[in-house]
């Protein structure tokens, strides 16, 4: 499974920010730094670019809106300014996103995204290419094997056995961590095992605040992301034991089962629990809660920090 470590998503408005939030986290011991791309917002690739020379970077990246061809050529780039530093996470995104922004026929997202996969592993980690799918077409070759790993989102258990399957992880988001025990890792080992292949490792995506008033936390979740009011996060969160969530809101059962918070103490114990439960690394967003936002994720930060040095002592 490999060294278990803990990375942050990095969330900022602009550019430098970006880089200097990746900088902040690293001289804190964060070993990782995520972003995601999302609608015509700025690009995470491009960004880590600019940050391959600085620290480690990884990112989340929609399928639909580049073929996987264009996604390689730009992941050589990173695999030469920063070898053995980079790995790609991508993944299909949304209807309203997809649709709304792109105009994309957004149908079988998990037919796309394991295609897609597929061919991003066989071009980087071979060379070359030839497939003719359902939903893709891909020949190329570049000039030699890149060692990036590729890594998929995951939400519901066909898409975690997809990418026990076919892919080098899974990478889950506002999963409940029961739900992530009992029902994501057994699907990431299900379908490792029908590919007769060693279970990569589950990277589980969690919100995250050290804050003492549960009231000013929970209300800081409400305003997370409207993720209960998406079908597919409605089912999840079902299977997971919280019916509620066809009422498409957070419920406080449901913000008790996804966010880690609390003290240092008591989050750093909720840490570690989920490391220990069997995921191979930990995906951080910071949530600020309270009156004064720049504290409340300045204490989170260095908590996460904290335990990620532990890991590597």
């Amino acid at each position: 499974m490999g060294e278990k470590r803990i990375g942050v998503h990095v969330a900022e408005p602009d550019s430098r920010r970006v880089l200097e939030s990746i900088k902040a986290a690293e001289a804190l011991g964060i070993s990782a730094a995520w972003m995601t791309t999302g609608g015509a917002g700025m690009d995470a690739l491009t960004l880590f670019a600019a940050a391959a020379a600085q620290t480690l970077g990884t990112s989340i990246v929609p399928t639909f809106p580049r073929h996987p061809i264009a996604m390689v050529q730009q992941v050589q780039v990173f695999a030469q300014l920063a070898p053995g530093r980079f790995r790609l996470g991508v993944g299909p995104s949304h209807r309203p996103t997809m649709v709304g922004s792109f105009g994309v026929d957004f149908r079988s997202p998990l037919g796309h995204l394991k295609e897609y996969v597929h061919i991003l592993r066989s071009l980087l980690h071979t060379g070359s290419v030839d497939f003719q799918g359902r939903y893709y077409t891909a020949r190329a070759e570049i000039p030699g094997s890149v060692d990036v790993p590729v890594m998929a989102s995951a939400l519901r258990t066909a898409s975690f056995e997809m990418c026990g399957e076919a892919a080098d992880g899974a990478i889950s988001w506002v999963c409940p961590g029961v739900y992530l025990r009992d029902e994501a890792l057994p699907a990431i080992t299900r379908g490792a095992s029908a590919s007769d292949r060693e279970a990569p490792p589950l990277i589980a995506h969690v919100p995250v605040c050290v804050h003492d008033d549960v009231d000013e936390v929970r209300a800081a979740m409400r305003g997370f992301g409207r993720y209960p009011q998406l079908p597919f996060y409605q089912q999840m969160f079902a299977a997971a034991g919280y019916p509620e969530a066809v009422q498409g809101a957070w419920s406080d059962g449901m913000i008790d089962g996804v966010a880690l918070y609390g003290s240092e103490t008591q989050v750093g114990d909720k840490l570690m629990d989920l490391l220990n439960m069997g995921a191979g690394e930990l995906l951080v967003s910071p949530v600020a809660a309270g009156p004064d936002r720049e504290a409340s994720l300045d204490r989170t930060l260095r908590t996460v920090g904290d335990v990620s040095r532990s890991l590597s002592s």
